[in-house]
């Protein structure tokens, strides 16, 4: 059982203290967190989305319907840092995926470009004040969005902040289909359950009438990366209710930021014949860059009134989508490339192109060459003559998101409710073609499906809310519910091949024939990898579904003690069948010390239950150390590998959150808010430092075979201990100058992540510096747009400061190898309205086509004159560092509103 005494604390002064809790209004409370009423305000601000050039109401009168069950409350006084962004804001990003564009809008948000991981390129896992992706709560209308299927166990810098994560997938989304996004900026386990670590992220849905159509098309300044975005939305509404709908087409091409491998080059030279089989001819045969892909998202909403006070509400969110990875090269031939340093290195060949598979066995019942051998003769195979020039395996990753929610609330007289269930299902299917199972020789697979990873999410929330007159400044809202939740996380089994051990897993015994009849030993070969080479697909063995539930209740009261002091309180038990009991709580309170200035205050604790994927997951891939590949294998917990190793049974991550910050609002149209915020977050759950596998390894756990002597096993476990800190500024001006209107805003991060404490298993000296300085601890994103009549200028500055990554490039004694210095990013955008329900827009982002410091000679990184890069063609940081490695681009996009 989890016990936290400060939440005891926070749970008697909910009770007892008469105070407050928090968590959202009509259509937005979830999870425990029960819907008030339905003010005109608040249906207002979802049903509000203004064209980019129109003018937008002041900031601090948006009404926020998120870490508060009050129905009153503004940016300007809410208890709790909470930002609001418009749909206009949303859908003028010249990003498809919804990471991107909130890459562009929120500064502590941060998530790596992902060119070549695995499954983590189809699935990024993004971080929000230095947390991963998991320690955030994402919410559609105010209810819990469920968690994709995969389980970022990628390593290095890729996955960075986010490894080891299974959080949602945002991508899915449509930007169109959203009112607006307000994005909690504090801890909220205490209204909203497990996962509320580092703030919450509630998409309201669009609830207008009208037609809205959006089409977009750009590329880089390149040449490549074409983007093509189409999207609409319909709406219908009256007395009897509203439905909205929304639909959305990307398709998005590769781009390639690298140089083609030095192995490569030298192939090309010395087998011009040949050349054209180079994979991705006469483009690097190892693309460093996006990947192509294409999808469809779709969001519906709706709402039918009962009664005058009473509607029953359904909203659903569809999409899928499809992408094509390149893999890392496999060289067919070996040969040699002088690095900056004058050092001649040799690029290795791959393994198995070294190696002669000799076809002929033993002749039945010979003494001399017995069973199981093979004759050395001129009947043989060599994986050159399957690809001459070497080979790039293609990896295909599918995605499927199908979400749904439906309910029925209501009010009577100062009583609230809301009742809801939700269904939900997310499956990754991944597969690979041009690659081959080397221990299955001539009879090889070239393309492999390796199963579908699934998983799947039952939520029932019942949510009450009563606005009780006590004589106090407002009424004291006290609000109580509960909540039932079952997830389900499923592996089911691939190819065959794709996963198995063939023939030639084993060294052949050979034989050499000198008299008719008598054979005598002749040496071996070298056995050869398991499973398709680059991924290993899921085995009978390990498929299976892994289910978890979870029950909880909490309670809430706020209310205004006098008209200058807000206060609020909430507590919440969970019970799960996994681990046992939660008992967490959060207090805040504001106070306004005159009409322009006020101080708030917040403190809680939370807590993040482990998914049955983190306990579950299994799985085994390629990868590459200076360019050597070795296969390395995530293990259950519940496993005899990984309890050889060391593992147990893991147990939720705990934390203990505290805030404190002012409003102030100087003039007419300026608001400025200043939030302070530390987080300390022990039990963290990670993937362990790799183990190396031994032949005594191999021999105690035959399970091993897939990974192999010299590869790497890990696991997840609790294993460390981080304290977060930082400052959120955000400032907001709106004004106008002769005709035109003026709008400002500025907002700046800093954040701070130290590992205060962790198990040497887990977080090793790179992944230490990384933790602390993956993301830049500075970010800061400044917006000035002037609009005349139907023309709009907007202008975004970003500013990024430096950060590492030495699991990827290494350290010396602790010191990161290359540290990348921080850069200003410019986005343009110029938009023209006419006839009045058209406007076209051009624009570029990075528009000074700004990129990361490439690679620098070290210790660990060698950069070939060759070629321009290193030896597998990296020029920048492989995870794009906090803006991506593309460059700039620019584009144009026409929308059509009735």
């Amino acid at each position: 059982m989890i016990r936290y005494t400060t939440s005891t604390v926070a749970l008697a002064v909910a009770l007892l203290a008469g105070s407050a809790a928090f968590a959202a209004t009509p259509g937005s409370g979830q999870d425990g967190a029960a819907s008030a009423p339905t003010p005109a305000p608040a249906s207002a601000v979802q049903e509000s989305v203004p064209d980019a050039a129109s003018a937008t109401p002041e900031p601090s009168n948006d009404i926020v319907v998120l870490g508060t069950r009050r129905t009153d409350r503004t940016l300007a006084t809410s208890p709790s840092p909470v930002d609001v962004i418009s749909s206009a804001e949303l859908t003028s990003q010249p990003a498809a995926n919804m990471i991107d564009a909130l890459k562009n809008i929120v500064p502590s948000f941060y998530a790596g470009q992902n060119s070549i991981s695995d499954a983590s390129t189809f699935v990024r896992s993004p971080s929000l004040r230095g947390l991963s992706g998991d320690q955030v709560l994402v919410m559609i209308n105010g209810k819990r969005y469920n968690r994709s299927a995969l389980v970022q166990v990628y390593g290095g810098s890729d996955t960075g902040l986010g490894r080891g994560a299974q959080g949602p997938d945002i991508s899915a989304i449509p930007s169109l289909a959203i009112g607006n996004l307000q994005v909690l900026r504090e801890g909220a386990t205490a209204q909203y359950g497990s996962d509320a670590i580092a703030g919450v992220l509630n998409y309201g849905l669009r609830e207008d009438q009208g037609i809205e159509l959006v089409g977009r098309a750009g590329q880089y300044y390149a040449g490549d990366g074409e983007s093509y975005q189409i999207a609409g939305n319909a709406g219908v509404k009256g007395d009897w209710g509203f439905i909205n709908v929304t639909g959305e087409y990307v398709d998005e091409g590769q781009t390639s930021r690298g140089r083609t491998r030095p192995s490569a080059a030298n192939f090309a030279q010395n087998f011009p014949a040949l050349a054209n089989q180079l994979p991705n001819y006469p483009l690097p045969v190892q693309i460093w860059g996006n990947s192509p892909s294409h999808g469809f998202k779709s969001v519906y909403n709706s709402a039918i009134n009962v009664t005058d006070s009473s509607k029953i509400y359904v909203f659903a969110n569809y999409a899928q989508s499809k992408g094509n990875q390149s893999f890392n090269y496999r060289a067919s031939v070996s040969s040699t490339a002088v690095d900056t340093n004058g050092v001649v290195r040799n690029q290795g060949a791959n393994g198995a192109f070294n190696n002669t598979f000799f076809l002929t066995p033993c002749p039945t019942g010979n003494a001399t060459c017995p069973s199981g051998g093979f004759v050395r003769d001129g009947n043989t195979f060599r994986f050159g003559t399957l690809y001459p020039a070497g080979f790039t395996p293609r990896f295909v990753g599918k995605t499927q998101e199908a979400y749904g929610v439906l309910g029925y609330k209501g009010t009577s007289g100062a009583f609230s409710y809301d009742l809801s269930g939700t269904l939900a299902r997310n499956k990754l299917s991944l597969s690979m073609y041009d690659s081959a199972n080397f221990s299955y020789g001539p009879a090889t697979q070239t393309s492999f499906d390796f199963g579908d990873l699934i998983q799947k999410e039952t939520n029932f929330n019942a949510d009450f809310t009563y606005a009780a007159d006590l004589g106090l400044a407002a009424p004291l809202t006290i609000s109580a519910g509960g909540e039932f939740r079952k997830e389900t996380y499923e592996q089911t089994a691939g190819d065959t091949q794709s996963y198995a051990a063939g023939p030639y897993a084993i060294a052949q015994q050979l034989f050499t024939q000198t008299a008719p009849g008598v054979y005598v030993a002749s040496g071996t070969t070298a056995a050869q990898g398991v499973g398709a080479s680059g991924y290993a697909g899921t085995s009978p063995a390990t498929a299976g579904k892994f289910s978890q539930k979870a029950y909880a209740a909490y309670v809430g009261l706020e209310t205004d003690l006098t008209d200058a002091l807000t206060v609020g309180a909430a507590g919440r038990y969970e019970h799960y069948n996994t681990f046992g009991d939660a008992w967490v709580g959060k207090v805040n309170a504001l106070y306004k010390f005159a009409d322009a200035f006020s101080v708030r205050g917040s403190f809680g604790t939370g807590f993040h239950a482990p998914s049955p994927g983190q306990s579950n997951v299994s799985i085994v891939t390629t990868s590459f150390n200076n360019g050597v590949a070795f296969q390395a294998g995530t293990y259950p917990t519940n496993t005899a590998v990984a309890q050889y190793y060391g593992a147990s049974n893991l147990t939720p991550e705990k934390s203990t959150n505290y805030g404190l910050g002012f409003i102030l609002e100087p003039v007419r149209g300026m608001t400025v808010t200043v939030d302070g915020y530390r987080i300390n977050l022990r039990n963290r759950i990670g993937l362990t430092s790799p183990f190396i596998v031994t032949a005594a390894d191999l021999a105690a756990q035959p399970a091993l075979l897939p990974v192999g002597v010299g590869g790497q096993v890990q696991y997840f476990t609790n294993g460390f201990k981080t304290r977060t800190q930082g400052i959120d500024v955000v400032g907001t001006y709106r004004t106008r100058f002769s005709e035109a209107e003026l709008n400002f805003s500025l907002a700046y991060n800093y954040n701070d992540t130290k590992v205060t404490e962790f198990d040497a298993r887990v977080v090793g000296t790179a992944q230490l510096i990384d933790a602390e300085n993956l993301a830049p601890k500075h970010r800061v994103v400044f917006n000035a747009g002037w609009t005349l009549d139907n023309l709009s200028l907007n202008v975004r500055e970003n500013y990024y400061s430096s950060f590492t990554s030495a699991q990827d490039y290494g350290q010396t004694n602790g010191v990161p190898n290359q540290v990348f210095s921080g850069k200003f990013v410019t986005d343009l955008e110029l938009s023209y309205t006419f006839a009045e329900h058209f406007t076209v827009a051009v624009g570029a982002q990075n528009f000074t086509d700004e990129h990361p410091d490439r690679l620098k000679p070290t210790s660990t990184v060698q950069i070939y004159p060759l070629t321009g890069g290193t030896s597998d063609g990296q020029v920048y940081p492989r995870n794009g560092g906090p803006f991506g490695f593309n460059g700039g681009f620019y584009y144009t996009r026409l929308r059509v509103k009735y």
